[in-house]
This record gives structure tokens, C-alpha cells and sequence, in this order.
């Protein structure tokens, strides 16, 4: 296995043993990026001097004898809506073409702290807004399983970079399942952490109950270590919880036992492909073999979810984005106008297709006389929703099902049909509303070739137990090992 294709532990422990530097790690993913990623089109900005000089710096405090962070030499890829001093940050968009940021991101000052190599900024769906990556203003990008698919989204480009072996791990946020659903069509480990347990400080805002930064990694060893770096209170977050870090990359080998697994029935309905019904349903026989009992819970009100997301959610991104209007933040249209064109020129300009939908969705939720009947009514049932998780959990120590109803679908096929775009979260959607924490793991491939993954969903900050899970499966199967190869 070459360097690319190793994960992040692999990697420490090659440096460790002396068997590599920081330097000839970076220098053997910039050459892949090179190579490969104008197919892919995961990246918006690589700065290659930087990087060798991170690796550098990393190398010289290792010769040196200083102390070393735990993600030591092990780059990174960033999504492009988590800010990074000095380097481009355009959320994908038009509007912050030309913003570079005078400070770094909660996240990216844990990763700087753990002496991680920032390898890149990745592409995604505008302003975070989207489950293909087809919303980009720049380009969209591409499935390394199959170049004529979508990746997923909105964090289509950090998981496109790790599967296609850009980098060993990379950071996601996810709003409604924008971590989960592209490592599932990506064939890699995602995961949404409770809403708390990671600072949002530095992320720029789609939904602000919603958002949460999380990684994406080859195995479960990585995402326990990527946790423990990213995690933990941030008082410049006012939802950071002040809860401490577990040592997840300690207890993950220990399965769980009794392990009760919740199946909700309603995950199991019209529109999931029946390959990815098989092998969630072979992924559960799998755990019933390892000791675990599988029963049936119900989440009654799941049905809502996609509705009550794209109130809250738009009504949410209405207010967040109204700084970008050319006088405050961002692009400003050109001319002499007055006030009110100056605002509407420069929004129209700089906000994509979809972006614009969701606001003008979120701005009539919003409005004198619709906002109780629609977004006052949408908080209560997303209450209920939440309800239904913790009446569920009563009865199991986490939920599992699919990630996503279908594998990767080609690029264009639902560009023009928002609702069955939409729909590519409707697994997801409900974990955010309810603020829970889930992760989505490999579990099988279509007779196609394409991905397929498996969800597991805990209560709030029961991470460390989810991992353990996920881990049971890993130990018992080999889909992770696997390995795209860019065509």
C-alpha cells in the first residue's frame, strides 16, 4: 500500500518509527493532487510551498526532540467554509471570491496545535447549500468511484479528497447530512458530533442550530483521533458545551456488550434502493453475530422531517446571509446605484440559483403573517422529532439504517427537480433537527461498483459509544480497506 492510501495512525507511526518524514508524506499527496485531481476537482486552493513548509516545520521539532501533536505531519484537507487565516475562504460562492480571513477557525487552530499539515481548501455545494456539490459557483465535483457521479454534499470536495486519497482525513460541516451522505457515496467514515461538542467559531453560518464541523477518515481509529483533537468547549462559541473530551482512541477496541440496536421501521419505506436495503440488512445480521440485539423502534414523526428542515433551515440561512449585501460583507455590484439596487444587483450577482431559493424560502417563513403558521409551527415538531429519538433511545443504545436512500447518482440527474434533490437527506435530516450525534460507516457496494453506507445514530454526546460500535463492525468486516481508483 503506498503512502496515499494509508491512514492518518499508519502515518504517525511511519514517522514515529523513522520509516518517513512530514515532508515526503506531503510532497506524495501534492503529486496525487497533481495528477489526479484535475478529474476529481475536490480542491479549491492548494498552496503547495506552504505545505512543505508546515512538513517542514513538523520534521525540524521532531529532530529537535520537542513535543509533538497528536495529528503530527498528518495533512489535512478543509472544507472552504471554515475560516483560515491568510488563505482563501469562499464558501464556494461569488459573494467571498476575494475574502481571505484575518483569523483561523476554532477547528483549524486545534489542528495547528496538533501540528497537522493543512494541505488544502476543499469544494462544496454554495454557502453549504446543496447534497451533490453541483452548487459550486466553480465547478462541480466528481465521485472518484465513478468520475460520472456526484460525491455528495455539501462536503463533496473533503470527502472526494479523501477517497480519492488527497489526504488521509479531512473536515466536513454538516447542516442536514452533509458529512454523512457523501461519506456514504464516497465510500468513507463521516460523522456529524452532537450539536456542542465542536466549536462553530470560524464557521461561516448556513443554519446556526443545525451546523456542526466533523471529520471524514478511512477508519474508525481516525475518527476517534481526529475527535479528540477537534472537541471541547470554545467559550467564543456561546453553544459550545463545557463537557470533557473523552479519550476515544483508548476505549474504541472495547465492544459493547449488551449492545441493543434500534431499528426505526420508518427507515424502511418507498424510495430506498433495494441494494441499499440489502446491505444495511446484511451490516444488522453481522452485528446480530457479534451478539447484539436488533429491535424494531419507531420514529413517528421522521415523516416531517424534510418539511420542518426547509423552514428552520432557510428561515435560519435568511437571517445569516443577510450581511452579504454589498455595503457590510463580500461582493458589491459595480455602477453608481442607489441603496436598494446596490443590495439587489450585488445579491443577485453574487448568490447562486439555489442559494437564492433558500432564502427567499426562509424570508417567507419568515414574514409578517406566515410565521407562525409556518416557522413557529416547524420548531414544534421538531421538538417532537426530538421527542421521538429520546423515546427511542430509551430502548437502545443506538439506531441504524441506511445513510442515504440511493448510491451516487449522476451528475445533472436531479439538478433540475429541487425536491428529489432534497430527498438525498431524508435519512439524515432528522439527527440535526434533533442536535443527536451520527456517523456514517462503509457496509457494501452496488453490483455497480458504487458505495453504500450504514448509519449510526446515539444519544447527544454519546460519541465515544457510537465509535465503539461503529468499530465492532469494522473489526468484523473489510470495507474500509477499500480503495478508489480514479479513473
Amino acid at each position: 500500500m503506498s503512502l496515499i492510501e494509508k491512514t492518518a495512525g499508519e502515518l504517525i507511526e511511519l514517522q514515529s518509527s523513522g520509516d518517513a518524514t512530514a515532508e515526503a508524506i506531503a510532497d506524495s499527496f501534492l503529486a496525487s493532487i497533481r495528477v489526479q485531481d484535475p478529474k476529481v476537482q475536490a480542491f479549491l486552493h492548494v498552496d503547495e510551498a506552504a505545505v512543505r513548509e508546515q512538513a517542514r516545520a513538523v520534521d525540524v521539532k521532531r529532530k529537535t526532540g520537542q513535543k509533538l501533536g497528536a495529528l503530527a505531519g498528518v495533512p489535512v484537507a478543509i472544507k472552504d467554509v471554515l475560516c483560515t487565516k491568510g488563505v482563501p475562504t469562499t464558501c464556494s460562492s461569488k459573494m467571498l471570491q476575494n475574502f481571505v480571513p484575518p483569523y483561523d477557525a476554532h477547528v483549524i487552530e486545534k489542528l495547528k496545535a496538533a501540528d497537522a499539515v493543512l494541505i488544502g481548501k476543499t469544494n462544496m455545494d454554495e454557502f453549504a447549500m446543496g447534497s451533490s456539490t453541483e452548487n459550486s459557483a466553480y465547478f462541480t465535483t466528481r465521485n472518484p468511484w465513478d468520475l460520472e457521479r456526484i460525491p455528495g454534499g455539501s462536503s463533496g470536495g473533503s470527502a472526494a479528497a479523501v477517497a480519492a486519497c488527497f489526504a488521509p482525513v479531512s473536515l466536513g460541516t454538516d447542516t442536514g447530512g452533509s458529512i454523512r451522505q457523501p461519506a456514504s457515496l464516497c465510500g468513507i467514515v463521516g460523522m456529524k458530533p452532537t450539536y456542542g461538542r465542536v466549536s462553530r467559531y470560524g464557521l461561516i453560518a448556513f443554519a446556526s442550530s443545525l451546523d456542526q464541523v466533523g471529520p471524514f477518515t478511512h477508519d474508525m481509529y481516525d475518527q476517534a483521533l481526529m475527535m479528540e483533537v477537534i472537541a471541547g468547549h470554545d467559550g467564543r462559541d456561546s453553544t459550545s458545551v463545557d463537557r470533557s473530551v473523552p479519550a476515544y482512541t483508548k476505549s474504541l477496541d472495547i465492544p459493547i456488550k449488551p449492545l441493543t440496536i434500534g431499528v426505526a421501521k420508518e427507515y424502511f419505506g418507498g424510495g430506498l434502493d433495494s441494494e441499499v436495503e440489502a446491505s444495511i440488512r446484511t451490516a444488522l445480521k453481522e452485528y446480530e453475530k457479534l451478539g447484539a440485539t436488533v429491535k424494531e423502534v419507531s420514529l413517528p414523526h421522521s415523516k416531517y422531517a424534510i418539511a420542518v428542515y426547509y423552514l428552520v433551515a432557510t428561515a435560519e440561512a435568511s437571517s445569516n446571509l443577510a450581511r452579504y449585501d454589498g455595503m457590510h460583507y463580500g461582493h458589491r455590484a459595480k455602477g453608481k446605484l442607489d441603496l436598494i439596487s446596490m443590495y439587489s444587483r450585488t445579491r443577485a450577482e453574487g448568490f447562486g440559483q439555489e442559494v437564492q431559493r433558500r432564502i427567499m424560502l426562509g424570508t417567507y417563513a419568515l414574514s409578517s403573517g406566515y410565521k407562525d403558521a409556518y416557522y413557529l409551527k416547524a420548531l414544534k415538531v421538531r421538538r417532537l422529532i426530538k421527542n421521538d429519538f429520546d423515546q427511542a433511545f430509551s430502548e437502545c443504545d443506538v439506531i441504524l439504517g441506511p445513510t442515504a436512500p440511493t448510491a451516487a447518482f449522476k451528475i445533472g440527474e436531479k439538478s433540475s427537480d429541487p425536491l428529489a434533490m432534497y430527498l438525498s437527506d431524508i435519512f439524515t435530516i432528522s439527527c440535526n433537527l434533533a442536535g443527536i450525534a451520527g456517523i456514517s460507516i462503509p457496509c457494501g457496494f452496488t453490483k455497480t461498483g458504487l458505495p453504500i453506507g450504514l448509519q449510526i445514530q446515539a444519544p447527544p454526546f454519546e460519541e465515544e459509544k457510537m465509535l465503539r460500535v461503529a468499530k465492532m463492525f469494522e473489526n468484523a468486516t473489510d470495507w474500509h480497506t477499500k480503495r478508489a481508483k480514479v479513473g
